[in-house]
């Protein structure tokens, strides 16, 4: 057994975005082809506390090198005023010969990369059909925001400006410094309303921890593309005005999620035009339309997880990083 501790994944991950963003974009190919199996999400809740959940993400994810494991991440986002991280996370491989676990690696950097390139990547394929997005506006002002904007860079190479929003003010200042401290070309503001940060952008990304619909398409000009990382932050009508494009139609039509809610209402999900990886496996990107608002509301597939989980145990190995326990199994 390999242990794998959350800065040696850091340490294997830093200046390699563009790796995995083909990573993940040869993750949902293969899931496209149907060269996956991904059960459905398990949600841990308890009674009560309808913010704090557990989530197992079983997965297999066939190719040159087959992998089966799971994602067994929490999300609290009281740990915030606790001081440390809401979402925390491990990830398990397992041999898929004899079914036995190999490695345990941490898991929340792994998570939250291949979320923020999962949206970066949508952003590529889904490119404005007027000029070249140039600023994008960060609704919530967390970690999952921060890789987003971290792979944006990578996929939409004609941004400039970043405009944030947080409830917590204090929060969209701190991540403001951490952009400046990053990237310092970027140019950054800091707004006071959501309405600020939403109106004439033509690129969103939302990523809260909202458990109920709370935002519309009043503000959001046509033609925008909105990355709805959080799937929970948009109502239900608003999704069914929009042009819906998801990672697996069956998986994000669960757990109260906007297309969930839209799906719910309409019995069908004849709204979603696309996913992800039938984007990728045609020849030339589509763009967005003009006149419609283009929604990405990815659930957050297991075999994402795999997939970077794998290529950081190759890292890992490789670089001779990570604590081997050899008597760990029986």
């Amino acid at each position: 057994m390999l242990v794998i501790a959350h800065g040696e994944v850091t340490s294997v991950l830093e200046d390699r975005d563009s790796e995995v963003i083909d990573t993940v974009a040869d993750a949902y190919q293969a899931h496209s082809r149907g060269s996956s199996a991904l059960p459905h999400s398990v949600f841990l809740r308890f009674p009560g506390n309808a913010r704090d959940r557990i989530i197992g993400l079983p997965g297999f994810l066939d190719g040159s090198w087959p992998t089966a494991g799971i994602k067994w991440i929490s999300s609290f986002p009281g740990n915030l005023e606790r001081g440390i991280p809401r979402a925390n996370a491990l990830v398990v491989l397992n041999d898929t010969e004899t079914g036995r676990p190999f490695a345990v690696i941490e898991g929340s950097a792994i998570s939250a990369r291949r979320t923020g390139a999962s949206a970066a990547l949508a952003a590529r394929l889904l490119p404005n059909p007027g000029a070249p997005d140039s600023g994008v506006s960060l609704i919530g002002c967390g970690v999952i925001n921060f890789e987003v904007l971290r792979f944006l860079r990578c996929t939409v190479p004609a941004l400039t400006s970043v405009t944030l929003f947080d409830v917590n003010r204090g929060r969209a200042e701190d991540f403001q410094r951490r952009v400046a401290q990053s990237w310092p070309e970027l140019r950054t503001s800091v707004v006071s309303h959501i309405r600020a940060g939403i109106a004439g952008a033509s690129l969103l990304a939302i990523a809260t921890t909202a458990v109920e619909p709370h935002l519309d398409l009043r503000d959001v000009e046509p033609g925008a593309l909105i990355l709805h990382v959080s799937l929970r932050d948009l109502t239900a009508e608003a999704i069914l005005q929009a042009h819906n494009v998801v990672d697996d139609v069956d998986h994000v039509c669960r757990e109260q999620t906007s297309v969930h809610l839209a799906q719910q209402q309409t019995r069908h999900t004849r709204f979603i035009r696309s996913t992800i990886g039938d984007l990728l496996r045609q020849s030339e990107p589509t763009g967005r339309p003009a006149d419609r608002v283009t929604v990405f509301s990815p659930f957050g597939l297991g075999v994402l997880d795999l997939a970077v989980a794998r290529f950081v145990h190759a890292q890992a190995v490789k670089n001779k990083l990570g604590m081997a326990v050899p008597e760990f199994l029986p």
